[in-house]
């Protein structure tokens, strides 16, 4: 017994080594030693695709693993975030993290499977304006679309996908604003939309830049308008709802995050990645700004999660315009 230290002194001892010890663990280099996994909350061929697939291909050299997009859409998202949130912490598995997601979703269904602080902020990767996308045989120009809308209540259709998406929240908005009556039709997905619109069975879409523009290319649909506060450097011939209507400006934003207690070290690799890929000038971010994406600089993720504090005050502002209310 003699030379032991009583039980409390050997806590407080112990206790003293691992906080003298925590910097040391902390400044430890992390890599994958698996493939990381980024689980995407759509379906695929969509605006989140079109983010999410090359910005896997680019981060895997500099990981040194493969980099795999997995699609699991359903129950507005809740399906993806619920399993990244119960995922082991350790790096490898990353929720494609959206404005439905973590912004809209806490104000909209207070029973989620999964709560904001399941998350960890990795990388704030784009902000996306949306664009209103008309088929043939209606009008072509924004001012004239709005006022055949008003024309014709009840009986211009418009896409969606579903109460609280930011498609759905985009279109509220321009309805809201502009006195517009339209019908709404939901969709699972950007892909099933864009096939309707261009068979002329559905009547306009709120799409994200990428099927908007894929459309658009066809010929047999048009982009009227966008949501972003002015015309997108790299689309300068497309209008803007702003500068007929100032105050209509709607954009989304797309991240990562990774499981709470993910390891720092962790997170920063992979912060430093994704900033690596998305640096000025860039292919992934050309790529990306032609497909009507704003791509801002890779911060560090506190500046995300502060975004993400004003995202809520933001869109909670939104709902209320809209009279979007929480469901019973």
């Amino acid at each position: 017994m003699a030379g032991r230290l009583p039980a409390r002194r050997r806590s407080l001892a112990a206790l003293s080594f691992t906080l003298c010890s925590a910097p040391v663990w902390a400044d430890r280099p992390w890599s994958p030693t698996r493939p990381v996994v980024i689980t995407v909350p759509y379906g695929p061929g969509g605006s989140s695709d079109a983010v999410a697939r090359p910005l896997a291909d680019r981060l895997a050299p500099l990981l040194g693993v493969p980099v795999v997009v997995e699609n699991r859409p359903g129950a507005q998202t809740a399906i993806a975030a619920e399993a990244v949130a119960r995922a082991p912490a350790d790096g490898h598995r990353l929720l494609f993290s959206a404005t439905a997601t973590l912004s809209v979703n806490p104000l909209l269904a207070p029973a989620l499977p999964y709560r904001v602080e399941d998350f960890a902020p990795v990388a704030h990767l784009a902000t996306l304006p949306y664009a209103i996308t008309v088929r043939q045989g209606l009008p072509w120009m924004l001012r004239d679309f709005v006022a055949h809308v008003r024309a014709n209540p009840g009986r211009v259709s418009i896409g969606s996908s579903g109460r609280g998406s930011s498609l759905h929240l985009t279109g509220a908005l321009i309805a809201t604003m502009l006195g517009l009556d339209w019908t709404e039709v939901t969709y699972r997905g950007d892909a099933p939309q864009v096939n309707d619109l261009m068979a002329g069975t559905l009547d306009a879409a709120v799409l994200g830049g990428p099927p908007a523009l894929a459309a658009e290319r066809t010929g047999r649909a048009r982009i009227i308008g966008w949501t972003a506060p002015q015309r997108l450097p790299h689309l300068p011939d497309h209008p803007v709802f702003a500068e007929v209507w100032p105050e209509l400006v709607s954009v989304g934003w797309f991240g990562l995050h990774a499981p709470a207690r993910t390891p720092p070290e962790a997170i920063r690799r992979l912060n430093a990645a994704c900033a690596e890929v998305l640096g000025a000038d860039t292919p992934l971010r050309e790529r990306l700004a032609a497909e009507g994406l704003l791509v801002p600089p890779v911060g560090p993720p506190a500046a995300f999660g502060a975004f993400l504090d004003g995202e809520a005050l933001r869109l909670a502002a939104l709902l209320q315009r809209i009279d979007l209310r929480p469901a019973p």
